[in-house]
């Protein structure tokens, strides 16, 4: 067993009663921010509200509870971080339920994320933290419990609680035959004192972690009990939807809405920041009022250009040097030197999250009080804006996050948008009826947030022997945090991550960017700068071997010798890939290696040529190493989502803007990965005792590069610009791809 000495002072956190209406209970609070020296509460505590964080609560009929401050959207934080928590616990994995934390980042901050200022610590998912954040908080959580509840039974029946046995929310003396669930002993361990040291597991210990435990939202979303925002209903409830302006930046001139009013079951029609809300008794009244404004705009203050312009102005910038984000060398000179040089211009497009629930909010203002029920990504800004948009004080904004239907970054905003746009509709509208907001599918493609779209040079110098003895890479793009809450000032970290972090030993590497203004709304979009850095490096990566006449793989590992943890990746994909076993005629492999958010993954692409010479993905190999596999099969679904994800980019994604407005607006142009495309994945998950990392978002990375790679292969042409099919096209030629 590990020893491990309590981190916080006792005084601060200890064991509470649950609620009355919950009955006598165990619940355990935690003060990260060590900022008070109050006892701790729960979420459904009584008494006074305080600072301490509350995880865990253990009911008289068994149940264990844990509070997730993460917010499910299908990628299985719930499962994940209740497996850490109960697996310290001793906990039966039948009893286990996970309920949202609610918001309040003094108890349930994100550990890994900045305070922002003027807000403070914050509350949020994101950046595949929330495991690795957790993983330490949650076993202290865990052992904390299970400490008090041996205490318990030791004091109730007089012996030493070092002869007691806690197994699956049981804890047993042997010597006497006693015996008493946790619901049994909740009682009197809320009693106890809170120990001044636990003792975690061995990792050889664990019965949870690493084993296929069921998921504990998979029932309630079979059965149809799962609730998302849009399944919300309040009594007496309004829907809502916004007629935003067509280009960004541009606002309402003047409005007509006197054929909207007409619309029966349209209640009002209020301007608001965003635009025009219509708010109706349901939705289909209120989209056809929608379409029967009549709004001029005033672009004045819009974004005209379109997606030729940009890359126009993006090209010219590209010949001159930009900001710094790493140099190592001197890769001018050395490039000048070398025997050969390799040049490439890479074009990736603006892209959108389209996740399969669109984006919604409820709210409701009564009394001066407001509620809102949302699939929040990130709670404290949400709160903290509607709190402003309202002017009320924090305390009188609640925040209920539900499940939501994916993101890939798009509910991770600075600005709370969606929340911000339902505030603003209830304070127009100033009505105590509840209103549930709601964007379409089409709101969302041309009215959203967006990956930039990049434009990337890259050369290299080889010498006699086909080594790299320089390296030059620039990226120009839009920076997404540029001017925001969260500039960090110099290069983005965004723009360059995967490009500045370069892993292979390479003599002189230059790598710097040039950030550019443009009036289209950008944000982290899944793996954010690895998306398409890891595409460029990895692609290019593949060109100068071909140009040394070396093997992509054995380049690739006498590169790494300095990065144990990627070589071993990158051998397990290629050892179960059978990489150097021949394919049949018409077949071709591709190889790519990336890391990102502290994990490992090398992928192997297997790729046929189809109707008009377009890429057929077979068959994808994923080695990851995340360090200890809480959830081994939650791991394989991420790298297949992932995978999938990023093959849908590869392969048909792109946003393309004209005269300052979005070309694309639902799935029909914007064109999804479809089921008959996904390939046969296999995942390979490496043994590790390092504390876990994350898993949602570095499966993709790799993915467009290893199919891109084999692709190459086969037609002979290099792929650098993305997507290789786009709009849905059926097939592509490569020697018409646009270089």
């Amino acid at each position: 067993m590990t020893r491990l000495r309590a981190k916080f002072r006792p005084s601060r956190r200890q064991f509470l009663q649950g609620s009355a209406a919950a009955g006598a209970g165990l619940l355990i609070g935690f003060n990260l921010s060590c900022s008070s020296d109050s006892p701790g509460q729960g979420p459904d505590s009584p008494g006074e509200e305080f600072s301490p964080n509350a995880f865990v609560r253990i009911a008289p009929d068994g149940t264990v509870t844990v509070y997730s401050k993460h917010i499910e959207f299908g990628q299985g934080t719930y499962t994940g971080l209740a497996t850490i928590l109960a697996e310290e616990l001793d906990a039966d994995w039948d009893m286990v339920r996970v309920d949202a934390a609610p918001s309040d980042a003094t108890r349930y901050r994100n550990l890994y994320f900045p305070e922002v200022p003027g807000i403070g610590p914050i509350q949020s998912t994101g950046g595949s933290t929330a495991m690795a954040n957790s993983w330490q908080q949650l076993r202290e959580a865990g052992a904390t419990a299970r400490a008090m509840l041996l205490a318990a039974a030791a004091q109730e029946w007089g012996v030493s609680a070092s002869a007691l046995v806690a197994e699956r929310g049981v804890v047993s003396h042997g010597g006497s035959g006693q015996s008493a669930t946790y619901g049994q002993l909740a009682g009197l361990a809320a009693a106890m004192e809170l120990p001044k040291e636990v003792e975690l597991k061995d990792p050889k210990d664990f019965a949870l972690i690493g084993t296929q435990v069921p998921r504990v939202d998979v029932r309630a979303k079979s059965n149809g009990t799962a609730q998302y925002t849009m399944d919300v209903y309040l009594p007496d409830m309004l829907t809502a939807v916004i007629a935003r302006p067509p280009r960004f930046g541009g606002k309402v001139a003047s409005v007509n809405k006197a054929a909207a009013l007409r619309v029966p079951g349209v209640v009002d029609v209020v301007e608001i920041p965003a635009g025009v809300a219509v708010v109706a008794e349901g939705f289909w009244p209120a989209r056809t009022a929608r379409r029967a404004l009549s709004i001029e705009w005033d672009d004045s203050g819009a974004e005209t250009r379109g997606t030729a312009d940009l890359l126009a102005s993006y090209r010219q910038l590209a010949g001159q040097p930009g900001e710094l984000a790493r140099q190592e060398g001197d890769a001018e000179t050395a490039i000048a030197a070398a025997d050969r040089v390799v040049e490439a211009e890479f074009v990736l497009p603006f892209l959108a999250h389209a996740p399969m629930e669109p984006l919604d909010c409820v709210i409701r203002v009564d009394n001066g009080e407001c509620e809102v029920w949302a699939g929040s990504q990130a709670p404290t800004v949400d709160h903290w804006a509607v709190a402003q948009v309202l002017d009320l004080p924090m305390d009188k904004v609640k925040i209920n996050t539900l499940l939501a239907g994916g993101s890939f970054g798009r509910r991770a905003t600075f600005d709370a948008d969606v929340a911000t746009e339902a505030a603003s509709i209830a304070k127009a509208m100033a009505s105590e009826r509840p209103i549930k907001l709601i964007w379409t599918r089409q709101d969302d493609i041309r009215g959203g947030k967006y990956r930039p779209m990049y434009l990337h040079r890259i050369r290299a110098g080889l010498d006699s022997d086909g080594n790299i003895v320089g390296w030059q890479h620039r990226i120009v793009g839009q920076s997404i945090t540029a001017g925001g809450i969260l500039d960090p000032g110099g290069p983005d970290t965004t723009t360059a991550e995967g490009a500045a972090t370069l892993a292979y030993a390479i003599p002189n590497l230059t790598v710097d960017v040039h950030t550019v203004p443009v009036g289209i709304p950008v944000l982290w979009w899944r793996s954010v700068g690895h998306s398409h850095n890891a595409f460029v490096v990895e692609a290019f990566f593949d060109e100068l071997a071909a140009a040394a006449g070396k093997d992509p793989l054995q380049l690739r590992r006498s590169l790494l010798a300095g990065h144990p943890r990627l070589l071993a990746v990158l051998d397990l994909a290629a050892e179960k890939s059978n990489w150097n076993s021949p394919l049949p005629q018409g077949k071709a492999r591709g190889i790519a290696v990336h890391e990102s958010f502290g994990s490992y993954v090398a992928q192997v692409a297997e790729v046929s040529l189809g109707a008009g010479n377009a890429p057929v993905v077979e068959r994808v190999v994923c080695a990851v190493d995340c360090g200890i596999a809480i959830n081994p099969d939650n791991i394989r679904a991420q790298m297949e989502g992932g995978i999938g994800y990023g093959l849908g980019a590869a392969l048909h994604n792109q946003l393309d803007v004209d005269g300052g407005r979005v070309v694309q607006s639902n799935f029909h142009d914007y064109w999804p990965l479809r089921i008959h495309e996904m390939p046969q994945i296999e995942v390979h998950i490496v043994q590790s005792a390092q504390a876990p990392t994350g898993v949602g978002e570095p499966g993709l990375p790799p993915i467009a590069p290893a199919v891109t790679n084999a692709y190459r292969q086969l037609t002979g042409q290099p792929i650098r610009r993305l997507p290789l099919l786009p709009n849905g096209a059926d097939a592509v030629n490569p020697s018409e791809v646009k270089q």
